[in-house]
């Protein structure tokens, strides 16, 4: 079985299935350690199907076991574990020509849309390479395209929001739209080192030039007349598409795009104003020019960004030589992928716009977005362990949704409290006792307990499917004998539990249930499901996860007196 025997596999199970069941009250789950076991081995995933009946084994025995003996024997077990876990931990390969504490690196998203997990990668990589350097990283907004990739004015602070969560801080802060004389001032000596050059032929003809290898007659112009005609451009003498500054490159270049290409362009402002400068410049620079430009002037020395920009990397040489600047490392990776996800800006744009009442905004769970994947409950960190597992290589990487996930469950299992929810409920009758004080625990690794008072008579919601079972466990309650509606006490003896394998069950007292509306995200739609909680959800406010025992994790969305609204994480 790959290289691992059947003993070793078997013994990092064990450890795993001890380590699950101590997490819920003695019983591990089969899905939860077959998660762990192909997170840690990876390579084990081809071989699921031979390795499933020895997990399944193993759970079996660990479930068998009282909560002292599990206690008992994962002490011989903790040490493989944390081992493991350490293993786990992902660190980025060394930064080609990098130098401690002269490493200077930087994001520079364009303000048109929120930042989904793909955009996440190359900010939380190079934050990470600055601060594993001891260097400095800049935050830079590109909003220098008011009419194709108009920015908007509320998400400038958003992005910064979405950095802040992920645990990203930043030395220096730009904003592109108000550098704009800085551009114009290198324009004007790119023009006069005979770099770059003013072009007013039509669009078209100008197009067939360049496909035929040649350019605009204007390019042979003195460099006097090319700076007269700038000016006119940057005091708004030209309209849209009447001038253009290209950047001299090989004209016979076999990527069209690279030949000439255009560093400043006119945009009527009047009809797109831009959320910070208005209608103050006519003159804009490209993705390519401001981009060259400030990573020069501010001292980048490592360029992380996807392999989409290998085209734009051989513009911006152009660029450099003629400054006689020396231009940074540039790593590009491949792109990122969360399959099921929406992670396309312009498509969120145009599905917010045309459907407003069906979704929630930029923070809508079924969106790839970062605020999305907050509200659907996954954790800064498992984000960043992601992007760091993922890390620098060159081919695109598809993840799964279950990838994220069981990196958030991992995390969230540590922390999140317990609740007893009950989905599809049924009323029943517990009777055969006194009064037993229910003792729910909050979670198990803290000696916190929700108490409830329960009479005998009392009425409780179960899940429907639950009545299926001639015996049960009612967690804090005890045993009881499953009569139609009817539960009877036979004991609270938990080795009887194990030994006839009773179904461990939640419930929720009738009297003081909370209403729940649980919204399942399935790709652009939601399953909604109606259930009851116990009271005990009421202490917690939104944006609490918490893990619905036997059900799920879930994120506390909205209070919506009498009913809480819930989205569902993941299992």
């Amino acid at each position: 079985m790959s290289k691992y025997s059947r003993e070793e596999i078997e013994r990092i199970t064990w450890a795993y299935a001890l380590k699950n069941a101590l997490d819920h009250d003695g019983k591990a789950q089969v899905k939860s350690v077959i998660s762990k076991l192909i997170a840690e081995k990876k390579e084990l995933k081809a071989y699921i199907r031979e390795i499933i009946p020895i997990i399944r084994q193993v759970v079996e025995q660990v479930n068998n076991l009282s909560i002292e003996e599990q206690e008992r024997m994962f002490e011989s077990y903790a040490e493989l574990v944390k081992e493991k876990e350490k293993q786990g931990k992902k660190t980025l390969p060394p930064l080609p020509g990098a130098e401690p504490g002269k490493v200077k690196t930087r994001f520079a998203p364009n303000p048109d849309f929120v930042i989904h997990l793909g955009n996440a990668r190359p900010a939380i990589l190079s934050h990470e390479y600055a601060r594993m350097y001891k260097g400095k990283f800049i935050l830079r907004f590109e909003d220098t395209d008011p009419r194709t990739k108009s920015p908007l004015g509320d998400v400038y602070s958003l992005i910064k929001e979405d950095l802040n969560w992920l645990g990203i801080d930043w030395d220096e802060e730009y904003i592109q739209s108000k550098r704009l004389p800085i551009y114009y001032e290198i324009a004007r000596k790119l023009i006069r080192k005979g770099g770059a050059y003013i072009d007013t032929c039509p669009r078209e003809v100008s197009r067939e030039l360049i496909v035929k290898g040649r350019a605009c007659p204007t390019r042979d112009n003195p460099i006097e007349w090319h700076l007269e005609q700038f000016e006119k451009m940057v005091e708004g003498e030209y309209g849209e598409g009447e001038a253009v500054l290209r950047v001299k490159t090989d004209l016979s270049h076999p990527d069209l795009s690279v030949r000439d290409w255009v560093a400043i362009r006119i945009i009527d402002t009047t009809k797109y104003p831009h959320p910070i400068v208005g209608s103050k410049y006519f003159a804009w620079p490209t993705y390519n020019f401001a981009v060259s430009i400030d990573d020069y002037m501010m001292g980048v020395t490592h360029i992380l960004r996807g392999k989409e920009h290998q085209q734009n990397t051989l513009k911006q040489m152009y660029l450099f030589d003629h400054l006689e600047w020396k231009y940074p490392i540039a790593i590009h990776f491949g792109r990122l992928h969360l399959e099921d996800f929406i992670m396309s800006k312009s498509l969120i744009r145009k599905l917010l716009s045309e459907n407003p009442d069906k979704f929630w905004g930029y923070d809508d769970p079924r969106f790839g977005t970062i605020r999305g994947l907050r509200r659907r409950g996954i954790l800064p960190e498992a984000i960043r362990q992601l992007i760091l597992e993922v890390g620098i290589k060159g081919t695109d990487s598809r993840v799964s949704f279950s990838n994220l996930a069981a990196i958030n469950r991992k995390l969230l299992d540590e922390k999140a409290h317990r609740i007893m929810f009950v989905s599809n409920p049924l009323k029943v009758q517990v009777t055969g006792f006194d009064e037993i004080i229910a003792k729910i625990p909050v979670h198990p690794s803290i000696k916190v307990h929700r108490v409830y008072k329960v009479r005998s008579g009392s009425e409780i919601w179960i899940n429907k499917d639950d009545l299926g079972h001639k015996q049960l466990r009612l967690i804090g309650l005890g045993n009881f004998e499953v009569d139609g509606k009817r539960l009877t006490f036979i004991g609270n003896d938990v080795s009887y539990a194990k030994k006839n394998k009773l179904p461990i069950i939640q419930w929720v007292p009738a009297e003081s249930s909370v209403e729940t509306r649980v919204y399942k995200p399935i790709g652009l739609e939601f399953e909604v499901e109606e259930g009851l909680a116990e009271p005990g959800l009421l202490e917690y406010k939104p944006g609490d996860q918490l893990q619905f025992i036997r059900y799920g994790f879930i994120r506390i969305d909205t209070l919506e007196k009498p009913r809480v609204n819930v989205v569902f994480s993941h299992e």
